[in-house]
């Protein structure tokens, strides 16, 4: 062990955390502990783990007695609805982890955000740069908190050059297995969308998720990216490729609805898994630096992401002629992505 690179994991017994772990533990020459409060799931090969909190004040004296090189940050309670305690865990923890990866010499922090950080605007550009203003809605508990995360990393960058700082800006998660806001939206009977708008959309698929977390170990290069598959769906598109029949508002009884759900409960906007704004306008992430910069391309492109989602959900009385159909479309889909695969693996891409 002495001569293997530490690799440290919050969040290990969270989804990302324990996926992300379970994947570096396949590598050899990496150590890989891993911290949480509880205990992670059983299947992870090799993985050290101490039950820890990332706010806790002995942080920086656990990173020096384990010597570790590369942080993966991947606390973070997702909630729609604000809450201190999330607020709590999800920035100050951030901001504890930071400070102590700098004093205890971390060389490599690596973290999970989103491009709803921009926000849906109606005056955002055609494509979001990485420097594009952040923007995003604070009625939304986790979106609030990735802004406040991503401001102290900004002034941390540059306060702490000596610590590489990656910062992964994912588009809409979809997956079989994952949790994420467009997953629960998509999974609503009824999705509700607005009445002359359709905004574009894009996407990732949740395995491509853990492969963008685990390249960027590889790769020497720090700073932001979006990530994001190739394509861009329309909203509605998107809806049918899911076999989803959603329901159409005016947008104005829209909002009016939903504030009223508000002020009676508490919790405005709580009861739709993505905020009306992001039905409304589009955010579309560049992947210039993605590509060009850090290398990474995602094997599934957008539409393939939502028909696989679909085959997963699929129910037992569809109609046999349209289950075909979708049979033959997930079969194209595989084997393009197969063959995406080895020429990547052909062309020496550190995935393999």
């Amino acid at each position: 062990m002495a001569d293997k690179r530490v690799i440290l994991v919050t969040g290990v017994a969270g989804y990302w955390g324990s996926r992300v772990a379970k994947q570096l533990s396949l590598e050899k020459d990496l150590h890989i502990v891993g911290i949480d409060k509880t205990e992670p799931p059983d299947g992870i090969e090799n993985l050290d783990f101490i039950q820890a909190d990332i706010r806790s004040r002995l942080l920086t004296d656990l990173l020096e007695a384990e010597k570790v090189d590369t942080v993966f940050h991947l606390h973070f309670l997702e909630q729609a609805g604000p809450s201190e305690q999330a607020f709590d865990i999800n920035v100050m923890g951030t901001t504890n982890l930071f400070a102590a990866c700098a004093k205890a010499g971390v060389s490599k922090i690596i973290f999970r955000s989103s491009t709803s950080v921009y926000g849906a605007r109606p005056d955002n550009s055609a494509f979001l740069t990485e420097d594009s203003p952040l923007r995003g809605s604070r009625h939304y508990g986790y979106i609030r908190d990735l802004l406040e995360i991503e401001a102290f990393v900004n002034g941390f960058r540059r306060q702490s050059p000596e610590t590489k700082v990656v910062v992964l800006r994912f588009a809409n998660i979809v997956g079989p297995t994952a949790d994420s806001p467009m997953i629960r939206f998509l999974n609503l009977h009824k999705p509700i969308v607005l009445l002359g708008f359709d905004p574009l959309l894009q996407l990732i698929q949740e395995d491509d998720v853990v492969a963008a977390l685990v390249y960027s170990l590889k790769s020497e290069i720090a700073g932001i990216y979006n990530i994001a598959a190739d394509g861009i769906v329309p909203l509605s598109k998107a809806l049918r490729l899911v076999r989803k029949r959603p329901i159409r508002i005016f947008h104005p009884f829209a909002y009016k609805g939903f504030e009223l759900l508000g002020s009676v409960h508490g919790r405005p906007l709580a009861y739709m898994p993505i905020e009306l704004d992001y039905l409304r306008y589009s955010w579309i992430g560049d992947l210039r630096k993605m590509q060009e910069d850090l290398g990474f391309q995602p094997l599934y492109l957008a539409d393939e992401t939502l028909r696989e989602f679909a085959g997963q959900k699929s129910s037992e009385d569809e109609d046999e002629q349209e289950s075909n159909l979708y049979d033959d479309e997930r079969l194209h889909d595989l084997i393009e992505r197969r063959r995406r695969a080895k020429e990547l693996a052909s062309n020496g891409d550190p995935r393999e």
